[in-house]
């Protein structure tokens, strides 16, 4: 089990896009858009209007300027699996597109802690287990990805109390991915308590979709090489 250490919240969330104009673009078509920016400038303000300035702790920094072909080659494989989770998990997790630190496409996958975990409780239901195994599955026939993890609380309690839910949940489901065949290297966990609130902490449904577990698919260096070599199927 491999525990990264609580960082600061708001730098790990990312968001949809703000603009019913780019909302209307595929990921192909973002993804080059993105990737013909000609550096990290452009790539920066793309990452600040979908993310809301957040999302620079998603995906592994590459140092380096994918290209506007390279993005869209990109773009259309996470369009791909993201249509793909939608159709597999339905009504059990919310799948968005989102963009990652280097400005290429990439997959947020929402589930709310309810339908994952008993309350309080950091071990997997039994239905959490049958709808996390065809999530495996995806993973696994998309191997040039990472898998960011990242598990939310709301406000009630201690913080050492929701660090430990946090970070358990997180854990629990980067333990079962593992398990179902997706390789430990591609999977990072990690406890986010008491931040970054999706709702409102002053009712019940609020509280509830705080309560929850974040999964981010990004572009591995092997998926950005094939990209820019023309080879991504």
């Amino acid at each position: 089990m491999k525990f990264i250490k609580y960082l600061g919240a708001g730098v790990l969330c990312v968001g949809l896009l703000a603009s019913s104009g780019c909302n209307s673009l595929t990921n192909t078509g973002k993804g080059a858009l993105i990737g013909g920016g000609g550096g990290g400038a452009l790539g920066a303000g793309i990452g600040a209007l979908i993310g809301g300035g957040k999302g620079a702790g998603i995906g592994a920094a590459i140092g380096a300027a994918v290209g506007a072909g390279a993005g869209a080659l990109i773009g259309r494989k996470m369009d791909k699996q993201k249509q793909q989770l939608e159709q597999e998990l339905a009504d059990k997790a919310k799948v968005e597109s989102v963009t990652d630190q280097n400005g290429l496409q990439a997959i947020k996958v929402t589930f709310e802690g309810g339908i994952l975990f008993p309350f309080n409780s950091t071990a997997l239901s039994s239905g959490a287990k049958t709808d996390l195994s065809q999530f495996a599955a995806s993973l696994n026939s998309n191997p040039q990805t990472n898998v960011q993890i990242f598990g939310y609380t709301d406000n009630v309690g201690s913080m050492q109390a929701n660090q430990k839910v946090a970070t358990g949940r997180a854990d629990a489901v980067e333990r079962y991915l593992e398990n179902s065949g997706v390789a430990a290297s591609r999977l990072t966990a990690q406890g986010i308590p008491m931040a970054d609130y999706v709702a409102s902490n002053d009712t019940e449904a609020g509280r509830a979709q705080n309560r929850r577990v974040e999964v981010y698919i990004t572009a591995n260096q092997q998926m950005i090489q094939q990209a820019e070599a023309g080879t991504l199927q």
